[in-house]
């Protein structure tokens, strides 16, 4: 079954998810397992929903730099660091949407979806289970980066 992802409903949809996920975006992340689901549903091919979704949400990711950008007093190293990585894998998997059969993607999103669903929910447990794991008064961040 075709749906017309330009119709009324489905934009207005869209809008209403897309609002949604930006407001979880801002308070615990995890926007992305919301809106992307919804851009398929609505009739986006996988690819075309991805790109979307990304799109989409860089302006509420710089508008948090730029909010958070005192916060950043001292971060210099980690910033960099984090932003090598980012970079990296950034383009890593560019590199792989462009060159991956649309195919391929369909198989793979549904596992990605899920483990990201998974990794969000574990994230306080995992986030305990890092801090106890440190000794002495260890302060670098689970990243390595400070």
């Amino acid at each position: 079954m075709i749906v017309d992802i330009a119709s009324g409903a489905n934009l207005a949809a869209a809008a209403a998810v897309a609002v949604c996920a930006g407001a979880l975006n801002s308070v615990a992340g995890g926007g992305s397992l919301i809106l992307f689901p919804t851009l398929v549903g609505l009739g986006l091919p996988t690819v075309a929903a991805n790109v979307t979704n990304s799109v989409a949400q860089w302006p509420g990711y710089a508008g948090g730099v730029v909010g958070f950008r005192g916060s950043f007093t001292g971060q210099r190293r980690r910033l960099i660091h984090l932003s090598m990585v980012a970079l990296w894998g950034g383009t890593v998997g560019a590199g792989l949407l462009l060159t991956t059969p649309s195919s391929a993607f369909d198989v793979l999103v549904p596992a990605l979806v899920l483990l990201a669903s998974l990794l969000l929910a574990a994230q306080p447990w995992l986030g305990r289970r890092l801090a106890s794991a440190r000794t002495g008064g260890d302060d670098r961040d689970p990243g390595g980066c400070t």
